[in-house]
Parts: structure tokens; sequence; C-alpha cells
């Protein structure tokens, strides 16, 4: 099995997937963000509505969630600071970076996001975008590290998509 696409650098099979398959619960509020993005990352639209807080599901937006997991080419997940949402907390925030290709530019998406434990469940509930909009990145040298965290050079890796 391939690594999680959440950058933990794990087996997808013993990282995400369970959460994502709804095997295990997301312990802390990062590990239902990192299965989030992987969800996105594979395409498992059920499981983006069923983290998403019970008192928003009924503004999910299949149809555009579908969109916007499928469209681009997601190429890394950082988390860049986690606020609480430990495994005794009921709240906490996660702010990372999504960085993704779409018609082919390079673009990242900044965002802080809001957890909430019900009944020993983690849910998202919204976000807060650090930047107006998603931006562009300039692309690395074809020897730089690639931006996705694989370790591996930019040209041996996201830069073959």
């Amino acid at each position: 099995m391939a690594l999680c696409p959440c950058g933990s650098y794990k087996q997808y099979d013993q990282c995400c997937l369970p959460i994502i398959s709804g095997k295990v619960k997301a312990k802390t509020a990062e590990q239902l963000m990192r299965s989030r993005y992987s969800a996105y990352v594979k395409h498992e639209i059920d499981h983006l509505l069923k983290s998403y807080h019970p008192d928003k599901q009924k503004d999910f937006d299949r149809k555009s969630t579908h969109q916007f997991a499928t469209e681009p080419v997601w190429l890394g997940l950082e988390i860049k600071e986690t606020i609480d949402g430990g495994v005794d907390d009921i709240n906490g925030q996660v702010e990372f970076l999504a960085r993704f290709k779409w018609q082919q530019t390079e673009q990242v998406m900044h965002e802080r996001s809001n957890f909430q434990k019900l009944d020993g469940n983690w849910y998202y509930v919204d976000g807060k975008s650090i930047n107006k909009e998603m931006h562009t990145v300039s692309k690395p040298g074809r020897n730089a590290p690639c931006p996705c965290g694989s370790g591996k050079k930019y040209k041996k890796c996201c830069g073959n998509r």
C-alpha cells in the first residue's frame, strides 16, 4: 500500500483509511483534518459529509464537493499549527496549507479550520481562509524537494503528474 496522502509518512491503510472507512474514530482534530484531506485526494465524498458537523450537514453540497475533490491534482498537505483539539478537548483549530494543481497551475489553500467533538466524534465545523483566495505558487526547480513532503525531488514526484 502507498503512503498516506496526508503527509504523515505512514501507510494509508494504517493512517487515514481506517478513519475514512469508519472503522476507527479520529482521536484528535488534527487526525480528522488529515483524514479529510486524504478524503479529497481519494474522492471519498461520504467521509467529507459524515465528518462535517451535524448542524451544518444540511448545507453540504455533494456536487461541488465532488468537483473540488476530483478536478485538481492534490500535491500535499502541511499542518502549520494545531490549537487544542487533543484527545481530552472538545474544540480545536488546525491551520493548514493544501497544495494542488488545477488547470496546469499550482495553487495553495491556506485555512484555519474549527473542529468540535460531540459524543466522542470529532467534526469539521467551519474554516477561515488565511489568504482571501487561493493563490498560485511558483513551481519548484526540478531538483528541489517536492512541496508535497514526500522527501523526493520534485521531478520524481509531483513534477511528473
